[in-house]
């Protein structure tokens, strides 16, 4: 551990590439790894499908019925040792930025000022027919009270996320590929790395010579290529917040 932060502090320009994986140690269920969110079918639905713009148009129910578990009760947790040691690394100008995969908005509780979400984020949420906006604090209460949230003009509300479908938000993948092509540090966290175009972000970095140092309970198709690779996130960011306190 010692050697990571060694790394991170030496590092001209350091980004990190974040999964569910990270969450899971707040308690919100992983997607992808062993028994997680992907791997089980909902009422008979594969998530794939609940989570696709097409599906939502005809059955938003589906969706929020479904997200009440995962997204609309995201502030029941708290942000884990992982989220809070990021945050205290870029305060002392260690990370350059953060990039996400994760919509529960630990990142930004935990204090990340430069956190990139690329699936969006549900802080906001707009109407499909004239596309007012709503906030979480206003479209959460309903969703938990088991209803689709719906506009003062008929239409449903639909939360800033990236569907399957959609594509990334406008700029963020951009600047990803600049920051990760030009970073000579790159952490990828939590992530099966199995998500497009997401993980191309660390594929960009290697391509361009950034040592990549991986943290991951499964194995990654990047693992050959890493620089340093770790299978438990919780001991690696505990030790690493510990050595950020004891050099106060």
């Amino acid at each position: 551990m010692n050697d990571l932060l060694e790394l991170i502090q030496k590092s001209h320009k350091c980004v990190v590439f974040t999964g569910a994986g990270v969450s899971t140690l707040s308690g919100i269920p992983d997607f992808r790894g062993t028994g997680g969110v992907y791997t089980k079918p909902w009422h008979g639905l594969a998530v794939e499908e609940i989570l696709s713009i097409d599906c939502f148009r005809v059955h938003p129910e589906y969706f929020y019925e479904w997200a009440k578990q995962f997204v609309y009760c995201c502030q029941d947790f708290e942000p884990s040792v992982v989220h809070r040691t990021l945050a205290a690394l870029e305060e002392r100008g260690l990370i350059d930025a953060v990039y996400t995969q994760n919509i529960d908005l630990l990142h930004t509780r935990a204090g990340s000022k430069k956190c990139f979400e690329l699936h969006g984020s549900p802080a906001r949420h707009h109407c499909l027919a004239c596309g007012n906006e709503a906030s979480f604090a206003e479209i959460s209460p309903v969703v938990m009270a088991g209803k689709v949230p719906r506009c003062p003009c008929g239409g449903v509300f639909k939360p800033d996320i990236v569907f399957y479908g959609e594509s990334l938000p406008d700029g963020v993948f951009s600047q990803g590929e600049y920051d990760f092509s030009t970073a000579d540090l790159a952490l990828a966290l939590g992530s099966s790395l199995t998500v497009y175009p997401a993980a191309m972000l660390p594929e960009e970095a290697v391509r361009n010579g950034a040592k990549l140092v991986i943290v991951n309970a499964q194995k990654t198709h990047l693992d050959p290529f890493a620089y340093r690779t770790y299978n438990d996130l919780g001991s690696v960011f505990r030790e690493i917040e510990e050595a950020l306190q004891s050099a106060r």
